[in-house]
């Protein structure tokens, strides 16, 4: 899984009644894209998430990839 600050991170939830959490890449930490990714989610919580097999990047608007 490989990100670009201004990418979209969605993250599924796994549990029944569990929303889904949207949020954008603000620091890429790990090598050639990859995590962990500093994340500020859309409630404004800012976290260092290593994205699982629920999540899914959504590259910026006007990125062509």
């Amino acid at each position: 899984m490989n990100a670009n600050i201004g990418d979209r991170l969605h993250v599924h939830g796994n549990v029944v009644g569990q929303v889904d959490r949207q949020g954008e890449i603000i620091e890429v930490r790990g090598p050639d894209g990859g995590p962990p990714y500093l994340v500020r989610f859309d409630d404004g919580h800012e976290t260092l998430v290593y994205p699982g097999p629920d999540a899914v990047i959504e590259p910026a608007e006007g990125v062509a990839g």
